[in-house]
């Protein structure tokens, strides 16, 4: 089922200038506790985001892989991350395949992810607030998704516990983006510096310890 314009609407009016935006962890709740729907989509969390949806779901895909997740994972939710972190970078509306966005959760499955996540949601929210909005601005943004698409193909990488530095550092840039606060956009590129520089580490240390083995066996 697809979300009503209307929601979006009231959610990002703001920009509008008519009233403060509704709270992401709001606009996540007020969908779980929707009786009317049976299942919930991604491709509904892209109609309700609206203009917004890269912060969005970048931030639903990313946040999952900052506690260890079972093998597998990382590159099941890093796929969407590519796609959607490559569209914020060369300034495309946020897009998704339909093999992606067609999938959903029983609402019941969804609500429980709301509830274990919301309260950390709300902290966050309470210390964003709009500032050095030149970070923010449409410009800044492709920088922001050259940086998470690194950081997305870093999370495709079958590094032992590689995925938690670059999901902290886009789940930072999203909450950034969605609260356009810059202050939280130097809090990810900093992340994001060090996730590169440990997953340069690992990778080199591996490529290492290969070439050692095989000149070993010569």
């Amino acid at each position: 089922m697809m979300l009503d314009s209307g929601l979006a609407d009231k959610f990002f009016s703001s920009r509008r200038g008519r009233r403060p935006p509704r709270r992401f962890s709001r606009l996540l709740q007020e969908m779980a506790d929707d009786p009317a729907r049976e299942r919930i989509s991604i491709d509904d969390l892209l109609q309700a985001m609206g203009e917004r949806a890269f912060g969005a779901l970048m931030l639903l895909f990313a946040l999952p892989n900052v506690l260890p997740t079972p093998p597998g994972t990382s590159g099941l939710l890093g796929l969407p991350l590519v796609y959607l972190a490559a569209q914020l970078m060369l300034g495309q509306r946020p897009w998704l395949p339909k093999f992606i966005s067609g999938r959903s959760i029983r609402r019941a499955d969804f609500a429980a992810f709301v509830e274990r996540a919301g309260p950390w949601l709300r902290r966050a929210e309470r210390l964003l607030r709009p500032r050095l909005l030149f970070l923010v601005s449409p410009a800044a943004e492709h920088v922001i998704g050259a940086f998470c698409l690194v950081l997305a193909v870093i999370l495709l990488l079958p590094v032992p516990l590689g995925n938690i530095l670059p999901a902290l550092s886009i789940s930072v840039f999203s909450f950034g983006v969605l609260g356009r606060d810059g202050l939280w956009i130097i809090f990810g590129a900093v992340l994001a510096a060090i996730s590169v520089a440990v997953a340069g580490g690992v990778v080199f240390a591996l490529v290492k310890g290969a070439i050692y083995l095989v000149t070993k066996r010569l």
